[in-house]
């Protein structure tokens, strides 16, 4: 099984371009700083700096939603790769293919600023459901409140 779950904030805003031929298709490329569990001993934390492509939709949702700083939950697999760069060396890569992203704060939260990355010299989940019963109007503490009579609508009880 290769199965990756990351949450982290962008670096820059995602790189996007589109694939040629007939079916072009959307491709986006953006590094998350994912912070390290621990703090190192003068109390400075760390970060990991993973870099992540995603396709098809879920590019073109980075493409219009995500920009540097937005902290995303996503899930996806590690693909490793090579090519042979200019010089001719043989260089080695570990990308995240992302199968699913969705915000992982509420936008007031993310414009407060809760701090941006800059990478180290080195190196929504799209719902497909479109029906919607009323606004829904955040509450105080961020959270939507779920309007009244809306339970007919829901595919659970």
């Amino acid at each position: 099984m290769n199965k990756v779950i990351l949450m982290g904030r962008l670096t820059r805003d995602p790189d996007i371009r589109y694939s040629q031929g007939e079916n072009a298709t959307a491709v986006a490329r953006y590094t998350l700083a994912v912070d390290r569990r621990f703090a190192r001993r003068d109390g400075e934390q760390t970060a990991d700096f993973i870099t992540c492509v995603a396709f098809g939709r879920q590019a073109e949702f980075a493409e219009k939603y995500l920009h540097q700083g937005t902290k995303i939950a996503i899930t996806g697999r590690i693909q490793t790769g090579s090519y042979t760069n200019r010089d001719g060396n043989k260089v080695y890569t570990t990308d995240i293919v992302v199968e699913e992203q969705e915000f992982a704060e509420s936008k007031a939260a993310s414009a407060s600023g809760a701090g941006s990355y800059t990478q180290e010299p080195s190196n929504s989940s799209y719902s497909g459901n479109t029906r919607q019963a009323a606004p829904a109007q955040p509450a105080e503490d961020d959270f939507m409140n779920i309007p009244d009579g809306i339970d007919e609508e829901l595919p659970f009880h």
